[in-house]
């Protein structure tokens, strides 16, 4: 995609949404990390109706500790796949204050090899709790990304690969949010709300789709 669209597609989603922000309830990097965890396959509206009381109880790895496995449960117990996470969580948070003295380290290896913690969350972690420039990759983000012909791959590392080479560093901290609610409240997966997006006329699948007008090599944004 050219540079000058490119540039278009995150200055009109600056002027809608200047400061965006994950929408998952967190009050240090250690439940922010905790909150990403549980959100695997689970919506961030169900994980924060968990960890309301959760984090009441345990807001650090030696609290989350105390609590238990079997105690964990008792708070996540209406998120999927809640027996596996409990189980991630309580080990993550044993290695935090083992290896790291409870803290959470800012640095993706390291993140990555916590238990339950992928690519995806690392750089979620990353860029929320410690303002680094990288791009998390989740359903949304590779889905609008490939519609709007940001990226092409056919595979999350790929597509954030290709993101990081063509979205403006002025744009790269706050990107992955952009494509997130855009894909979650608009550019949805079944059914595409095109008739109120406002990046129709820069978008891929829209051209492609006969919802706007192929530009001309003239046209410019």
């Amino acid at each position: 995609m050219e540079p000058e669209r490119v540039e278009e597609i995150f200055h009109r989603f600056e002027e809608h949404n200047p400061h965006p922000t994950t929408e998952l309830h967190y009050t240090n990097p250690y439940t922010l990390l905790v909150a990403v965890v549980l959100s695997a396959q689970s919506t961030d509206k169900g994980v924060n109706k968990a960890t309301e009381k959760l984090f009441r109880v345990a807001d650090t790895p030696e609290k989350m500790v105390a609590l238990g496995i079997d105690g964990i449960k008792r708070y996540i117990n209406t998120i999927g796949l809640y027996n596996s996470k409990a189980k991630h969580v309580y080990e993550l948070s044993k290695i935090l204050i083992d290896r790291y003295g409870g803290k959470v380290p800012a640095d993706r290896e390291a993140l990555m090899a916590l238990p339950g913690v992928g690519r995806k969350t690392a750089n979620v972690v990353l860029n929320v709790a410690f303002h680094q420039p990288t791009i998390p990759v989740d359903t949304h983000v590779f889905r609008v990304a490939r519609r709007l012909g940001l990226a092409h791959g056919n595979t999350p590392l790929k597509v954030e690969q290709e993101l990081e080479h063509v979205i403006p560093d002025r744009y790269r901290d706050r990107a992955h949010h952009w494509l997130i609610l855009h894909g979650r409240y608009v550019c949805k997966a079944r059914k595409p709300a095109c008739d109120r997006c406002f990046l129709i006329d820069l978008c891929d699948y829209a051209i492609r789709s006969g919802l706007v007008a192929q530009p001309s090599s003239s046209d410019t944004c």
